[in-house]
């Protein structure tokens, strides 16, 4: 019996150390993916790109590393079983190109700040990478990066800007309209088309 229990701490060890590895690895991984979404972004959004440049740039960033599926249903929220197919296929349509144009414009405004990546941590079946940028005044934005493995590859999931989620606060912000309108999805989408019209 005694030898029992050093041959099962053998084998915890050893799985451990077997786990730990791919999760090491992955979070590795996690964090060159931001690393290099974060110098992409200051090679091609800079303030010297024009406004329709910056878009398209921004757009392909979002559609190829950002999960649009995932954080749209996640945003619509319960209402998302309320709507109908083809109000979800619009909905992720004009939510895409709602993020597109209101965060490439607040990129413009990004003045090639250090970027820095500091870490990573587990969170359930997600890896979040934190980075830090430094302000010109001498302050820092802390931005959380919330990443999982979707199909093969990392796709971002949510973004901490300050504490502050970017899905969480939209998902905030469509459900006040939405109840406003007697739970109708389709004043939602009025309203995002509403906004992308005005924006053009």
């Amino acid at each position: 019996m005694r030898r029992f229990f050093p041959a099962i701490g053998a084998f915890l060890l050893l799985t451990g150390l077997l786990t730990a590895a791919p999760r090491e690895a992955d979070a590795q991984d996690a964090r060159a993916f931001v690393a290099n979404l974060g110098n992409q972004a200051i090679q091609v959004l800079g303030p010297s790109v024009s406004p329709a440049q910056r878009v398209a740039r921004f757009r392909q960033l979002f559609q190829n590393d950002f999960d649009v599926p995932g954080i749209g249903q996640f945003v619509l929220g319960r209402y998302w079983r309320t709507a109908s197919p083809q109000e979800q296929q619009e909905f992720l349509r004009l939510f895409q190109e709602y993020i597109v144009q209101a965060y490439a414009s607040r990129l413009g405004e990004y003045g090639g700040e250090p970027f820095r990546v500091l870490g990573s941590r587990p969170a359930g079946d997600e890896t979040v990478v934190t980075s830090q940028i430094d302000r010109p005044n001498g302050g820092r934005v802390m931005v959380d990066w919330y990443l999982t493995n979707r199909g093969g590859g990392l796709k971002i999931t949510d973004v901490y800007v300050g504490g502050v989620s970017m899905k969480v606060t939209q998902r905030d912000e469509f459900a006040s309209v939405i109840q406003r309108n007697g739970g109708r999805v389709d004043a939602l989408l009025a309203q995002l088309r509403q906004r992308l019209a005005a924006a053009r």
